[in-house]
C-alpha cells in the first residue's frame, strides 16, 4: 500500500472499508476503549453548531458523527457522504437512519453547490485521502462565510518516551485485533501505516489555514495518538 498513490490508493483504501464493513464499529469501540464514541462527542460540541445546522458528515462510514450530530442538535439536517457503499448500507439500517441523507461520492470532487453547509465534520477520513489539500479546498468551498469545520483523526504518535509501547500498540495490538475480529490483519496492518505517515496535529492545523479557515485549533487525545481539530470558514 506504501507505494500506492492517487486513484490506486483511493481503489485499495474504498476496497478495505468494504471488506471490513461488518466489523469496522465494534473494532472501533476495541481499539479506543470505547473512547471514539466521546471524541465524537467532544469534535461535535467544539464546532459549536447552530440550533438547525446544515452538516455535512464527510467520510461518514456508518455514520457515527451524523448521528451524534442528531443527538446534540435533533433539528439538525444530516447529508452523510462517503464512497463505500457498504459502510453506508449498514449506516442505514440503524435507527435514525431515515432522518439522514446519504450519497455515495469522493470527499475531493463534492457534489454539492458553494456554501451548501453551516458545518462540515469528519471523523477518521484525513488520512486516507490520496490529495488532503483538495479535501480541504473542497470542505471550504462547501462551507458559507462563518460555517464551522471539525476533523477527528489519528495522528503521528508523540516522542516521548511512550513511543516504543505507542508503536508496540499500534504495529502488535491493533493488526492482533483486526485478523481475530474481522479476520483482516492487512487492514488493520494499514491504520498504523497510514498514521504514521499523515501529517502531524500542527502541520493539519496550517494546512486548514492555508485551504481558508481560521479561529484553527486541536487538542490530542489518547497519549497523543487521536487529534481533533477544528476551524470556521473565513468570509469571502
Amino acid at each position: 500500500m506504501s507505494e500506492l498513490t492517487g486513484e490506486a490508493r483511493a481503489r485499495y483504501v474504498r476496497r478495505m472499508f468494504g471488506r471490513i464493513a461488518p466489523r469496522y464499529d465494534l473494532l472501533n469501540r476495541l481499539m479506543t476503549a470505547g473512547q471514539d464514541r466521546r471524541w465524537r462527542g467532544e469534535t461535535l460540541r467544539r464546532m459549536d453548531l447552530p440550533a438547525a445546522p446544515r452538516l455535512l458528515d464527510l467520510g461518514a462510514g456508518t455514520g457515527d458523527l451524523g448521528y451524534e450530530a442528531l443527538d446534540q442538535r435533533p433539528s439538525a439536517r444530516v447529508v452523510a457522504l462517503d464512497f463505500t457503499p457498504e459502510m453506508m448500507k449498514l449506516g442505514k439500517r440503524r435507527p435514525a437512519g431515515r432522518q439522514v441523507r446519504w450519497v455515495v461520492g469522493d470527499a475531493a470532487h463534492l457534489p454539492f453547490p458553494a456554501a451548501a453547509f453551516d458545518a462540515v465534520v469528519s471523523g477518521f477520513l484525513l488520512r486516507n485521502v490520496p490529495d488532503l489539500e483538495a479535501v480541504l479546498r473542497e470542505e471550504r468551498r462547501v462551507a458559507g462565510p462563518g460555517a464551522r469545520v471539525a476533523s477527528l483523526d489519528t495522528t503521528p504518535p508523540p516522542r516521548t518516551w511512550l513511543l516504543p509501547l505507542l508503536r508496540f500498540h499500534l504495529h502488535t495490538v491493533i493488526p492482533a485485533l483486526g485478523r481475530l475480529i474481522a479476520g483482516d490483519s492487512e487492514a488493520y496492518n494499514y491504520l498504523p501505516q497510514s498514521t504514521e505517515r499523515f501529517v502531524d496535529a500542527a502541520s493539519l492545523a496550517q494546512r486548514m489555514r492555508a485551504a481558508g479557515f481560521e479561529q484553527v485549533g486541536f487538542v490530542r487525545r489518547m497519549l497523543g495518538t487521536v487529534a481533533i481539530h477544528w476551524g470556521t470558514a473565513k468570509d469571502d
